[in-house]
Order: structure tokens, then sequence, then C-alpha cells
């Protein structure tokens, strides 16, 4: 069996499933695979609803499962479970990150009500726009049934 030299210039990740090893590569040239957090589809565009319906104040429960769901099928989720950091400025990958963020940060913005928009606008990461949410909106009113 043939091995595949790598360059140096590659950061790379793995993983095992079923004894299968896939290899995910990001050039430092700024070439994002596809599998990556950081890549953005041509679909994947600032004036896309993230979700059917507009979060108004009310429902949070099931508007935040929509978008956890629709993220999590754009691999974005990572922007808003604290799992993905801004990477450091020598990998090469703190614009694609950027990029991304504002992607997240803006599908959100559009799934808003003027008003919740308006009180989210100068969220500095995606991250800290859905705390804030949580925040807000995440608490359960009424009695919890064992």
């Amino acid at each position: 069996m043939a091995t595949e030299s790598q360059p140096n210039d590659v950061l790379g990740s793995s993983t095992h499933a079923a004894g299968v090893s896939i290899v995910a590569r990001t050039a430092i040239s700024g070439v994002v695979d596809s599998v990556r957090p950081y890549y953005l589809h041509p679909s994947d565009y600032p004036g896309i609803n993230l979700v059917s319906s507009v979060f108004d104040g009310r429902g949070y429960g099931g508007w935040r499962r929509a978008v956890v769901i629709a993220l999590s099928t754009k691999n974005k989720l990572g922007f808003i479970d604290r799992s993905l950091v801004v990477p450091a400025a020598v990998s090469g990958l703190q614009r694609a990150w950027t990029r991304c963020n504002n992607m997240v940060l803006y599908w959100f913005l559009n799934s808003f009500s003027k008003e919740i928009s308006e009180s989210v606008l100068y969220s500095q990461s995606a991250k800290d726009l859905w705390a804030d949410l949580e925040d807000r909106f995440g608490h359960i009113n009424g009695a919890k049934l064992f």
C-alpha cells in the first residue's frame, strides 16, 4: 500500500469510524475542506432563512430546536455550543472563522422579529448571541412534571 506524502502547510484532523480513517485537511493557503466547520457552501448566503418561522419571543423551545437542527446540518453548531473556539492567528484560519461566525450571526438576524433583531444586533459572536437568547428566553415558566 502506497503512502501519500503530506505537505508541511496542512492542518489535519482525522476521524475513525468502523476502522475507516477520514482525513480532513485545511491548507493554510485558505482552502477549506467541506467537512470543516469553516466551509460555506455556495447556497449558504446571508439572505437565507435558517428556520421557517420568525422568532418573536414566543415559542422559544420549538424555535431553538429548529435552529439547532439547521445549524447541525450546515456543520455550524460549534459556533453556538462553545465547542468551536477562535483559532490562533498562526493557523491562518481566523478570517475563515470570522466569515462563518458572521454568516451564522446574519442567519440569526434574519430569523428574528425586528424588535429582537435590534436588541442583539451588536453581538460580537454567534456564541454570545446564543447565550443572550438562552438567558432571556430559555427559562421554562410553570411547574415541572416528574
